[in-house]
């Protein structure tokens, strides 16, 4: 029997459209976040109205945004904005279960507490500093973003240490106006990714990044050739 031979049309593989920008987004939670906690810190806003924000916009919010950069291929922004967030949702839920559980609550009692958010910020830094050292292939904004918030982790951590010893809040109060800071320089650059994005041409200036290519070490599936 003869063998019979049917030639099939190439199958072509059409690639979604890439989501919007979620830098923004990103950026935006965890601005606000860390104001919000930041002037906790130093002492101008009132304890616990960040608990709430820190599980749901910068934390939910802000894991979304991570999620949504691993869509589009941003490996950068993917691991800076899902590790930010997991901060938030740790630091808020630490919160909450020392409120609902005594024994919880009994293992951070007195300098355990100042103990444990100071090693807590120093894991971050750790992860921070080497996020500061690619930023500089982002943008000058996204650089000092991950600067500002490199130096507020330092000083809290710092701060906590020196409570746990007796010392008083002066470093505490420091790092919560060096959170502010940072803060700022994560609206603003959120800002401009908004208003970047709309408008034809640059707004807001975010400056070329410092060393190699604008944008992320692994381009969006827009900057993909």
């Amino acid at each position: 029997m003869a063998a019979v031979t049917v030639d099939r049309p190439a199958t072509t593989l059409v690639e979604a459209a890439p989501a919007a920008d979620p830098a923004p987004l990103g950026l935006a939670a965890f601005a606000l976040t860390t104001f919000l906690l930041s002037g906790h810190n130093a002492s101008f806003i009132p304890d616990a109205i960040w608990i709430g924000p820190a599980l749901f916009y910068g934390g939910l919010c802000q894991l979304l945004a991570g999620m949504w950069e691993f869509r589009n291929r941003n490996v950068f922004g993917a691991t800076a904005f899902s590790t930010y967030g997991g901060f938030w949702l740790g630091l808020g839920m630490v919160v909450v279960l020392a409120d609902v559980s005594k024994n919880f609550a009994a293992g951070l009692s007195g300098s355990n507490l100042t103990n444990a958010l100071a090693w807590f910020l120093i894991a971050f830094a750790i992860f921070n500093t080497y996020m500061l050292l690619h930023s500089m292939r982002v943008s000058v904004a996204v650089f000092l973003v991950f600067l500002t918030l490199e130096i507020t982790e330092i000083v809290l951590a710092i701060g906590f240490f020196n409570i746990s010893h007796g010392g008083t809040e002066w470093w505490l109060h420091a790092g919560g106006w060096c959170g502010i800071v940072t803060a700022a320089v994560a609206w603003y650059t959120s800002s401009a990714g908004v208003v970047n994005g709309m408008a034809s041409g640059v707004v807001f200036p975010v400056g070329a990044a410092p060393i190699g290519r604008v944008g992320s070490p692994m381009p969006r599936r827009a900057e993909a050739h």
